[in-house]
């Protein structure tokens, strides 16, 4: 009776050691730095690569983009700010371009 003892404790240990094992290899690849692919550095594209969006506005500067998204938000047309290789450029649908420009001219 003592050996099925003897037996039945090693394998608790066993099993122990293996759960101790897989806990630290999954903390580890949680708390690991540099190796994540769910967040890359978002990378600067040019204008075109931005699917359906088409550039509306193509301010100087991140505050002046920022000011004509933030008008055309204001007058309930869906805006984005996207930093491009050739500066910040404003992008809206191709649906609301014209709405938008117009807009954009009138300020």
């Amino acid at each position: 009776m003592s050996g099925v003892a003897v037996g039945s404790a090693w394998g608790t240990f066993a099993l122990s050691l293996l759960m101790l094992g897989v806990l630290v290899l999954a903390l580890r690849w949680t708390f690991s730095r540099g190796h994540s692919l769910v967040t890359k550095k978002p990378r600067t594209g040019r204008a075109s690569e931005y699917g359906l969006l088409v550039v509306v506005s193509e301010p100087g500067t991140f505050v002046e983009a920022e000011v004509d998204r933030q008008r055309l938000e204001a007058a309930g047309v869906r805006a984005t700010l996207a930093p491009t290789t050739d500066g910040p450029r404003v992008l809206v649908f191709p649906e609301d371009a014209r709405v938008a420009r117009a807009l954009l001219d009138a300020a």
